[in-house]
Formats: C-alpha cells, sequence, structure tokens
C-alpha cells in the first residue's frame, strides 16, 4: 500500500500533467519510490481497452526526481536531467509529448 505521502505526490503529479498535455487522460500511480504514468490506449476492438506505462519518475532525495522512459523492448532508459516535481514533468511531457496523445 502506497504511503499516503507517495499518493499526495502522485495526485500532484497527475494534475501537472492535466495542465501541461492539456487533458486528463494521464494517471499516475505510486510504486514504491516510484510515480508511474500510464495512459489508457484503445484497440481497435472497443473491448479492447489497455494501460501502458509511459515514464517513471524516481525519487533521489525529499523533492528531486529523475525520470526514465520505457522503451519498446520494456527496458526503463534515463531521460536526461532531474529536478523538482514540476521541472521533471514538464521534461517528461516535453520529450514524450506524442505518447500523451489521446488515441481514439
Amino acid at each position: 500500500m502506497p504511503t499516503f505521502e507517495a499518493q499526495g505526490k502522485a495526485a500532484e503529479l497527475q494534475r501537472q500533467l492535466a495542465t501541461l498535455t492539456g487533458h486528463h487522460l494521464a494517471h499516475v500511480r505510486p510504486y514504491g519510490k516510484h510515480l508511474l504514468i500510464q495512459m489508457h490506449s484503445k484497440g481497435s476492438d472497443d473491448n479492447d481497452d489497455s494501460i501502458n506505462t509511459i515514464a517513471r519518475l524516481t525519487e533521489l532525495a525529499r523533492n528531486s526526481y529523475s525520470a526514465a522512459f520505457r522503451s519498446h523492448t520494456g527496458r526503463w532508459e534515463p531521460l536526461p536531467g532531474s529536478g523538482d516535481l514540476a521541472t521533471v514533468a514538464d521534461l517528461v511531457v516535453s520529450l514524450l509529448g506524442p505518447y500523451f496523445e489521446p488515441t481514439t
């Protein structure tokens, strides 16, 4: 069970992602010291709903995070830079913009 602080940081990051992307389709799930950024995608079949984890933020120290991208091989590839939650959220959206686009 995620801590109350981790749930609060996940909610804060989700709000920042909504502001940066202009939609509320990105969801954040706390997982240990990580915050997983997930997008729902619809398949060709209406019943084929899947959740793709596209990035994760890792807490390095109090209010300091690094980011990683989930590559097509399933490995986590580090993204350049680190900083507070708002800075890293902006970095992730800037670098991974197409992954945050809504699918229809």
